[in-house]
């Protein structure tokens, strides 16, 4: 959501209202983890096993990892309450309890705390609806405890975009203020009419995670109608940014070069800049096409002259690194990395150039695609761009798998063009007039897409080359004649 909103394709009151929805997502998977399905670990466990060991199906493994994190997770709930079954006699720990049955106030802040030092708060409210379903805590501690972790749950995301920019900062302080306020207004209410609990549940740990569920819903259902205004209040609690971003800092450092290893990771940590900045650009194009807006066209073209420094930076540096006595190991990485930097470079070239250019065009001549040519534009622009994440990815990671994706989606995209490219030729020939107006721009920006895609891709071939997953020539061979 941060990284969308920042490059302007996602508006505040959409990305606060992704974040509201997220929550109450969260709130249900925590409600379905503590349903009675512990009898499914085993049947989990020999699906997800097998799906996750599967090597050349990237999409299998990642349902098989699925699967198994699923099972550990009932298993340490499992074991939760296996844990507390000494506890229930210990002294000390009764002490605890009655206390945060009385303070109500005070489990609020607990369980605040405890939401924001494990950064999760399904984990949190999992392990104290847990505890009272085990007759560890009483149901209006539990339930305060619940409504201090939907506090700190919320305080996660506000720590971690300190540094974003406004926009986000925004969206994150209206989250806050929904939450808490609501938070503090149910407690409140609890603690003038604590038999309302009776009406969530007949155990501690129903009424607990029930309250959590329902107290996530009311959020979404309250806030929605009321996005602007939280918004606008988050504007009180937020500081402008005038000053200027510190300049960063280059990878490239001159006194490792004689040492080849690090004088390539070196290399590919500024290529990995190079990239960002290309992914960045790529992100925030697709604005101009719904909106023309100069600014942001000067801003991709500062971010392209940005990449042609930086790409020369990253060949020169590269070319020095080649002066050294280098394996056929190393020989071959600083290659592929000088080819890496030169697709990025043309990928930025074909950004502000051409995408940009067409985004402009359609402003000067006054025209819009049609609602059909607009939506697969949009599809096939995010998909691409996730492509563009997955690339980055395996240039950090060099993991077989992420790079046999790449690889594959390479060929899906290119044929996802094709047949973008037929159905938009139907629209022609049922007389369209939007499709007629801007057919040239349709089709050269999904060529300029599919292109993008392939420079990227480029990374992930060394890599699978390497595994034997890649032909050394896709033709088939023809038998003698």
């Amino acid at each position: 959501m941060a990284a969308f909103v920042s490059l302007g394709t996602l508006g505040m009151p959409a990305g606060l209202a992704l974040l509201l929805g997220a929550d109450l997502g969260s709130a249900i998977a925590a409600r379905i983890l503590l349903a009675p399905i512990g009898a499914l670990i085993p049947f989990l466990l020999v699906i997800g096993v097998p799906l996750y060991l599967s090597k050349h199906a990237p999409k299998r493994r990642q349902a098989g990892r699925i699967l198994v994190g699923l099972a550990l997770v009932l298993l340490a709930l499992g074991l939760i309450r296996d844990a507390t079954v000494p506890l229930r006699e210990a002294k000390l720990v009764g002490d605890i309890v009655e206390y945060l049955g009385r303070d109500l106030y005070a489990a609020f802040l607990i369980g605040a705390v405890l939401a924001w030092a494990v950064h999760s708060s399904v984990a949190a409210v999992l392990m104290i609806v847990t505890f009272a379903a085990e007759g560890m805590l009483p149901a209006q501690g539990a339930a305060a405890l619940v409504l201090g972790a939907n506090l700190g749950g919320s305080m996660i995301p506000f720590t971690l975009t300190l540094s974003e920019k406004m926009d986000v900062r925004r969206i994150v302080v209206a989250n806050l203020l929904a939450r808490g306020v609501g938070a503090a207004v149910v407690l409140f209410a609890l603690n003038l009419v604590p038999s309302a609990l009776g009406y969530l549940g007949e155990t501690a740990g129903g009424q607990a995670i029930n309250l959590h569920l329902a107290y996530n819903l009311g959020v979404v259902l309250l806030g929605l109608p009321v996005l602007s205004l939280l918004l606008k209040m988050s504007a009180f609690f937020v500081r402008v940014d005038v000053a200027e971003p510190a300049q960063r800092t280059s990878a490239l450092d001159d006194r490792v070069l004689d040492s080849p290893d690090q004088a390539l990771a070196c290399a590919t940590r500024e290529i990995i800049r190079m990239g960002e900045t290309v992914v960045d650009m790529a992100a925030s194009v697709v604005a101009l096409i719904h909106a023309w807006q100069p600014q942001n066209a000067d801003q991709i073209g500062e971010a392209e002259q940005e990449v042609d420094e930086l790409h020369l930076a990253i060949k020169l540096y590269v070319a020095q690194i080649q002066k050294a006595k280098l394996t056929e190991q190393q020989s071959k990485r600083a290659m592929e990395l000088a080819k890496i930097a030169g697709n990025l470079e043309e990928a930025a070239n074909l950004v502000s150039g051409n995408l940009v250019d067409l985004a402009r065009k359609l402003s000067i001549d006054g025209l819009s695609f049609s609602d059909a040519g607009l939506r697969e534009l949009s599809d096939f622009h995010a998909r691409v761009l996730a492509n563009l994440q997955l690339s980055l990815n395996v240039l950090v990671t060099s993991d077989a798998d992420a790079s046999r994706q790449l690889v594959e989606e390479k060929d899906m995209v290119r044929a996802e063009e094709q047949r973008l490219q037929k159905r938009h030729l139907r629209r022609l020939r049922k007389g369209n007039m939007a499709s007629i107006e801007t057919t040239n721009i349709h089709q050269e920006a999904l060529r300029v897409l599919k292109q993008i895609n392939a420079l990227f891709a480029y990374v992930g071939y060394p890599i699978v080359e390497d595994t034997g997953d890649l032909l050394s020539s896709r033709l088939l061979s023809r038998p003698n004649q």
